[in-house]
């Protein structure tokens, strides 16, 4: 329809395939987006393996980010390197709290290995089987899972992964109710400021799916929101040490920054386009 004149914005960020034949078009714009998909892991006591600090450093290190968003979500996505996205928000000298927090996600298939071989001995076991649960009606969400159950069996001997698929509705539920072992979830800014997602991880809260609990994490997000809410470095200061409590303690599993991009009228004039909020903003819009 877009390429008939039907249109005037066509996404092309739906499947790997529609992004790969129209990437290249003069037309291609970005579509700005704070948004992280990263994996849960449900630490209620339910799941023993997810329990042990040693098996989630493993599979943390077994997530090849870089080789999921190449090969698997390659829809102009990024590797994450932190749970903050990219484009949530900046420091007062322009750098990107992103890259600002960042506390040093690698993939390392020798260090992961060792890893989780100490977990199991911890836990009395040879071997583990995980289920991964995500969304059915999400092409990237399949390929994603698929990268990830073949990398991490790969890494980690001794582990099958097994995948479920339910619609994003009844994920949200699952999640919400621990009903899951592993899951593959995305969360979107609401404002550009660092509590959008941050707020997400304390004890206690809706959000925390996996049901985990730091007090360091709680600590310095109390800091953020008090003593540092009016002062832009000091909180990001704040986000980095909760930052770095998550992955010490390979609390969650952060996977890529999702960005899209589409095709867009170039008559098409004055259009805003925000990575949180209100994504499209018509005030200034018009057509040549």
């Amino acid at each position: 329809m877009y390429k008939n004149g039907e249109l005037d914005l066509a996404n092309i960020s739906g499947t790997s395939a529609i992004y790969a034949a129209n990437k290249s078009n003069k037309d291609v714009v970005t579509v700005p987006e704070a948004t992280t998909a990263y994996m849960v892991y449900n630490q209620t006591g339910s799941v023993p393996s997810l329990s042990n600090t040693k098996i989630r450093q493993a599979l943390n290190l077994a997530t090849d980010r870089n080789g999921i968003v190449e090969a698997a979500v390659d829809t102009g996505s990024k590797a994450a390197t932190a749970f903050a996205p990219t484009g949530l928000e900046k420091l007062t000298d322009g750098t990107d709290l992103a890259e600002y927090v960042s506390p040093g996600y690698s993939y390392d298939k020798d260090e992961a290995a060792k890893l989780f071989k100490e977990g199991l001995s911890e836990l009395g076991q040879d071997s583990l089987s995980i289920t991964i649960t995500a969304d059915s009606d999400s092409p990237a969400a399949k390929s994603a899972v698929d990268y990830i159950k073949q990398t991490w069996e790969e890494a980690l001997p001794g582990l099958t992964v097994e995948e479920k698929f339910v619609t994003f509705k009844q994920r949200l539920e699952d999640t919400k109710n621990q009903n899951f072992e592993v899951a593959l979830v995305l969360w979107g800014s609401d404002y550009p400021e660092g509590t959008t997602f941050y707020g997400l991880f304390t004890t206690g809260s809706a959000y925390n799916y996996g049901k985990f609990s730091s007090s360091e994490y709680d600590a310095a997000y109390q800091k953020a929101i008090t003593t540092d809410a009016l002062d832009t470095d000091a909180a990001a200061d704040d986000y980095k040490v909760a930052e770095k409590a998550l992955y010490d303690n390979a609390l969650y599993n952060p996977v890529y920054f999702r960005s899209q991009e589409a095709l867009q009228n170039p008559s098409l004039k004055g259009l805003v386009r925000n990575s949180t909020g209100l994504t499209v903003d018509f005030t200034y819009a018009y057509k040549e």
